[in-house]
């Protein structure tokens, strides 16, 4: 079997226009993620042909307080819009606030309870907005060496907070990547996570390249996701060590059984 595989199109051929790099992606069959919109030309995306698979679906905004949420809601709304026009289908949002190109960014000493239950509820403002838009959002989760002090940031955390609302608008971006790196046991984790997953995003750690360049076994997570029934997105979310294009081919051979 082979999963639905796209990559990170802001990650490879750094030097080249994004519509070219969407254009090069699409040729070789994958599909396309983007972060940022507002940096690009959506005309020209829009007129590669290439299948938009996911990209942060907010601009501003936090999850836990009231300013944070209702800036999060407008801009969530706004980008439905760009992602409608383009077809996009997943539409990814932090735990935290963004920064310099669309990157999650907020530290916070401490999570209290009563900000759980402000994300839940601001989650949920979120999934009427995509139901009545007729939009897919996905929930991230990061890692704490990383992006130290975000909030919601483990994959434990973003599961709690998909499962506990578990409507059909909102599913789980598990990024194996950031899972390797802030808790490990990442075939237990897209197990547990499975019934809600929307995407697996994967990057090799350490190093953030391509699956076959860091200590993962991606061969074996990939029969893993197969055998507990797991046949959706794949998206590589990783620079290239080297080439662009071998990066490519082995992130395909990783995710071909």
């Amino acid at each position: 079997m082979s999963f639905q595989l796209a990559a990170c199109a802001e990650m490879l051929w750094q030097r080249k226009p994004i519509e070219w790099r969407a254009a090069r992606l699409h040729e070789m069959g994958f599909g396309v993620g983007l972060w940022n919109w507002p940096e690009w030309n959506i005309d020209a995306l829009e007129k590669t042909g290439a299948t938009f698979t996911i990209m942060n679906g907010y601009l501003e905004g936090r999850l836990a307080d009231a300013e944070g949420s209702e800036m999060l809601l407008r801009s969530a709304r706004k980008t439905a819009q760009v992602g409608k026009r383009l077809g996009v289908h997943r539409l990814n949002l932090h735990g935290t606030g963004l920064g310099d190109h669309g990157l999650p960014i907020q530290q916070l000493a401490h999570v209290a309870p009563g900000m759980w239950l402000h994300a839940r509820d601001t989650l949920n403002r979120v999934c009427d907005m995509a139901e009545e838009e007729g939009v897919t959002c996905t929930l991230e989760n990061l890692n704490l060496r990383e992006h130290p002090g975000c909030p919601f940031n483990s994959t434990a955390d973003v599961l709690s907070l998909v499962s506990a609302i578990d409507r059909p608008q909102l599913r789980i971006n598990l990024d194996l990547y950031h899972t390797q790196v802030g808790e490990g046991d990442v075939i237990r984790w897209a197990e547990a996570c499975l019934p809600w997953i929307g995407e697996v995003q994967v990057a090799d750690n350490p190093g953030r390249c391509e699956p076959g360049t860091g200590e993962m076994n991606w061969p074996m997570i990939a029969r893993g996701l197969a055998e507990m029934g797991y046949s959706g997105p794949v998206g590589m979310e990783a620079f290239a060590k080297d080439d662009d294009e071998e990066a490519l081919i082995a992130f395909r051979e990783a995710f071909t059984i």
